[in-house]
């Protein structure tokens, strides 16, 4: 497949309601969408990086510049490109995994487009729906935060994740085990705030029967999340430090977690989201999608990845609603706890042309 040109287009999304998590506040998103124009079809992927290269290294401005400068120049000097050729042509540049997951989804989606074949049929999808999850971000006080799981859980999720920071994590997760039940489905995420140190504090977290403890440590600790799993009940799963299927052998090895949290831009795409997959459920690791406020198109190939039958733990692919007044795509809209996989070629959705033009603040073009 030819890649004849390489659209980058920088997007400014506002959220319905602000973000805030242990390493910031986000009040609007700022995103980077890339289109793939071949002879057959066009394709698109979202790069899931922030704003700021608070999350991970990796930043918006960062990846369209690696993207202009090195990566899209490498697609379109080789002519001809398969999408799981990808990779490996842009092994040379090191790191900048979302920038290359953004670049080779946008490479399969055209690919499937052109074949008439979905994402989700394409990576081995067993499920036409896929339970969803809410994260909810950290707020001003206790009453706000139980009228907002009230909420959410009134929407029908399946699953509530509550952002959690020093200061913030063993009141908030016992009011709402006090008004809600224990019958719901809870976990936390602590996006690396603590440390080895705050072992015993963290273990209080074990009177409310969590799902999990959502990377607890810093992304490189893997040592030390091992231990913290030796002294706390709550099972950890890993985030920020599963950047590879490679990687994640080697968590699951040193007994760093007991779940994973798939996102595939932070693994470098959908096909290496795929083999770290393959590696848990080899290993009898339960895995779920982590999201990062995609619009409609990050969304749409997020789900088909959740239809894998390694997906045994309800992620954060909400709906449309909870983040976008308007999305860029038809929206996702969660029915009795789900959202329904695409069916249509590729990711199985496009951007509306008017929303697009609304919401671009530049766009860039790279040919051979």
């Amino acid at each position: 497949m030819k890649i004849e040109g390489i659209e980058l287009i920088r997007v400014t999304m506002p959220l319905r309601n602000t973000f805030r998590t242990s390493f910031g506040t986000v009040h609007e998103r700022d995103l980077l969408l890339v289109r793939v124009v071949t002879p057959a079809a066009e394709g698109w992927g979202e790069c899931v990086a922030f704003g700021t290269p608070m999350y991970s290294s990796e930043y918006v401005a960062g990846a369209a510049e690696v993207l202009e400068r090195f990566l899209g120049p490498r697609l379109l000097e080789r002519g001809e490109v398969r999408a799981e050729e990808v990779a490996e042509l842009l092994a040379p540049v090191r790191g900048h995994r979302m920038a290359k997951g953004a670049l080779e989804t946008a490479v399969l989606d055209a690919q499937l487009r052109a074949r008439d074949e979905s994402l989700g049929d394409y990576l081995g999808a067993t499920r036409n729906r896929v339970p969803a999850g809410v994260s909810v971000g950290i707020l001003d006080s206790v009453p706000e935060l139980l009228d907002v799981v009230g909420g959410y859980l009134a929407e029908g999720y399946l699953r509530i994740k509550l952002k959690i920071a020093p200061g913030w994590d063993v009141e908030p997760v016992r009011a709402v085990r006090e008004r809600f039940g224990d019958d719901i489905l809870l976990q936390v995420d602590a996006n690396a705030a603590y440390t080895l140190a705050d072992a015993r504090h963290l273990a209080r977290l074990d009177d409310f029967g969590l799902l999990l403890v959502e990377q607890p440590l810093a992304e490189e600790q893997l040592r030390q999340h091992a231990e913290l799993a030796r002294l706390i009940r709550t099972p950890i799963c890993l985030d920020e430090s599963i950047v590879s299927a490679q990687g994640a052998a080697d968590a699951l090895a040193l007994g760093a977690c007991r779940i994973v949290n798939i996102k595939p831009g932070r693994v470098g795409g959908y096909l290496e989201a795929r083999r770290v997959h393959d590696v848990c459920r080899a290993h009898g690791v339960a895995v779920w999608c982590g999201g990062m406020l995609e619009t409609g198109i990050g969304r749409a190939a997020n789900v088909a990845l959740a239809g894998l039958p390694g997906f045994t733990v309800p992620g954060d692919t909400s709906g449309s609603a909870r983040y976008y007044e308007h999305d860029l795509t038809e929206p996702f809209v969660l029915r009795d706890g789900h959202l329904d996989l695409p069916t249509g070629p590729g990711i199985g959705v496009t951007p509306d042309a008017a929303a697009l033009a609304a919401r671009t603040v530049a766009s860039t073009w790279l040919t051979a």
